[in-house]
């Protein structure tokens, strides 16, 4: 986003005219920069953003729209190639002329000049990718456009009027127009965890008690965490611990004994013991759980505590 712009100045450019509840510009993060405390921020989910940049042969950290539970409502400066990825929702296309079209999720699709892209209400899921081929071309902050809700680091959030510039499209083309991906699970969420380097601050019992029983995101969560309740975590030890550095799916125990699962704009770092780490390959599906939807975790390897019934 570029403060001040007009659509002229570019020569292709998303005009945003309303954002929504929560929409970021959004790559892949700031890579190597904890010793200077800034985290790596970027997606929450990298998978549907990679997946949203591969289908429109960008490079897969070029720049996109995270746009949480839909309301974003853009307008095309030139003709554009776009894609949605991450939390399927209702999206339609009004043209110039006023004619308007459904487009479908995880596929290629025409934004011709001065048409409107409106995006509704995801039915599952919480976040939803939108990638034009070229890639946002924001200015970067420290090597990447992300913007860090936590640190202030990278654009501003988008707002009405706000213009925000395409780069050039890549020299190689889409090799497909449709990427048959399985959508965000509405049901109770199973999350892989590893025993978090500070489980011995907990009662023997604890780490079994996090895998026994379905916790609930509750409505105070965002890209920093989410906020569970569920069965308390008991500590074996009094105080606090010195401030270590955190990285994204800790699970951190506060003195209430209610985790706090770290997503993507996370604390680099933290003083609150970790009890378990939600495994890399599973951070992504964690990203897309909605409040009031019901999580559960299993340590890897170990299918004593995986309840079938309720996957």
């Amino acid at each position: 986003m570029v403060s001040g712009a007009t659509v002229r100045e570019f020569r292709r450019a998303l005009v945003v005219l309303a954002p929504g509840p929560l929409t970021t510009v959004q790559d892949l993060g700031r890579r190597r920069h904890s010793h200077l405390g800034v985290g790596r921020s970027g997606a929450a989910d990298r998978g549907a953003l990679r997946l949203a940049n591969r289908l429109l042969a960008n490079p897969e950290n070029a720049a996109c729209l995270e746009v949480t539970l839909g309301g974003l409502k853009v307008r095309a400066s030139g003709d554009l190639l776009v894609t949605l990825t991450g939390a399927p929702c209702p999206a339609t296309v009004t043209d110039a002329e006023g004619r308007t079209r459904g487009i479908g999720h995880a596929s290629v699709e025409r934004l011709p000049d001065g048409a409107t892209l409106r995006l509704g209400v995801p039915p599952r899921g919480l976040r939803t990718y939108l990638a034009v081929r070229g890639g946002i071309d924001v200015p970067e902050v420290l090597g990447s456009r992300a913007t860090d809700l936590l640190s202030g680091l990278g654009p501003e959030r988008p707002a009405p009027g706000s213009v925000l510039p395409v780069g050039p499209a890549p020299a190689e083309f889409p090799a497909a127009d449709l990427a048959p991906v399985p959508e965000p699970e509405s049901g109770v969420l199973m999350l892989d965890v590893i025993p978090g380097p500070r489980h011995d601050w907990f009662t023997p019992g604890a780490l079994a008690a996090l895998c026994a029983e379905p916790y609930e995101v509750t409505p105070h969560s965002d890209r920093v965490g989410m906020r569970l309740r569920g069965p308390r975590l008991e500590r074996a030890r009094d105080g606090e611990l010195p401030s270590e550095g955190m990285v994204p799916g800790a699970l951190q125990v506060p003195p209430s004994g209610q985790p706090t699962l770290f997503l993507a704009d996370h604390p680099v770092t933290g003083g609150y013991p970790v009890i378990a780490v939600v495994r890399d390959h599973h951070v992504d599906r964690a990203a897309q759980a909605r409040p009031g939807q019901r999580i559960r975790f299993r340590v890897a390897g170990d299918r004593r505590l995986v309840d079938h019934r309720r996957l």
